[in-house]
């Protein structure tokens, strides 16, 4: 597998919320990465992605909510979440594709 698909792996997708939007004002972008995936790899794979240096990274796990799926029990997917610090100067643009 290329270097590019691995890092793929670990920086699922942007997370757009309004809790996020606060974030991005101060400077941190939110995705969702893969929930075995530690914070150097997020840093490397964001400073690799999109070419930026990361301060700091923070992460959360969301655990999935027990649902009912037409009417049989289930549960969602535990979702992680980093929050990316960038250094001063550098953005990142998640309304655009990558």
């Amino acid at each position: 597998m290329s270097v590019k698909a691995e890092l793929y792996d670990v920086i699922r997708k942007p997370i757009i919320t309004e809790k996020a939007t606060m974030a991005s004002e101060k400077g941190a972008v939110v995705f969702e990465v893969a929930i075995d995936s530690n914070k150097p790899q997020i840093k490397e794979a964001i400073e690799a992605l999109f070419g930026v240096k990361v301060k700091a990274v923070n992460t959360a796990i969301t655990k999935g909510k027990s649902k009912r799926f037409r009417g049989t029990a289930g549960k969602r997917k535990d979702v992680k979440k980093a929050y990316v610090t960038l250094e001063e100067g550098n953005t990142i643009d998640v309304t655009t594709g990558l």
